[in-house]
């Protein structure tokens, strides 16, 4: 059976501002060796998937700097410590990001990005009764187009590669059990 490694120690690396590394010295179990492992230590994030009155997601597209490459994807960003809750944050960055208010927002999951160096999580939010609002508020550096795409493009959106953030995918696949259970929410099979 897979245990736990017990944390020998923890020390700070350096701190980037919105992400910071440690290094944690942990004992593996079926040895009694210690090893050291570099964790970054983010805050947790959101993603909304909005659905618009006509049965509609709506999209943004940025150039990514890990890639180099524009994305689709669907609105999010940081949990930040005067949100109230990471549901208050969606609201925000649904707004901030294309412009547009929701109706109710739901949530649909929780992932880790990536658990073998990450601490944090992605809450997933469906978006409902999305609609414009008073546009756009980026950060400095962004650069948001906004675009509107029939929910039932999304999975070719995937399988043809313009959707490619593995968060985002999660996000859909998290909509398409959601409309499993709730086939009546957004009016489709």
């Amino acid at each position: 059976m897979i245990e736990s490694w017990d944390r020998l120690d923890s020390r700070p690396q350096a701190d980037y501002g919105i992400q910071r590394v440690r290094c944690d010295r942990v004992r593996r179990p079926r040895t009694g060796k210690a090893h050291d492992f570099l964790v970054l230590e983010m805050p947790e994030w959101t993603n909304v998937v909005a659905d618009t009155p006509e049965r509609r997601v709506v999209l943004i597209r940025q150039y990514r700097h890990g890639n180099g490459r524009v994305g689709l994807e669907i609105p999010g960003g940081v949990v930040d410590a005067g949100d109230p809750s990471p549901a208050a944050t969606a609201r925000r960055e649904l707004s901030e990001e294309t412009g547009y208010r929701a109706g109710e927002v739901l949530l649909q999951g929780r992932v880790a990005p990536n658990p073998a160096i990450q601490n944090n999580g992605c809450h997933t939010f469906l978006a409902l009764d999305a609609r414009p609002g008073s546009g756009q508020r980026l950060d400095a550096g962004e650069d948001i187009e906004v675009e509107e795409v029939p929910l039932d493009r999304i999975p070719a959106l995937i399988l043809d590669g313009s959707i490619e953030h593995g968060l985002v995918v999660a996000a859909f696949h998290f909509l398409d059990l959601f409309r499993r259970r709730h086939p009546d929410t957004l009016g489709l099979p």
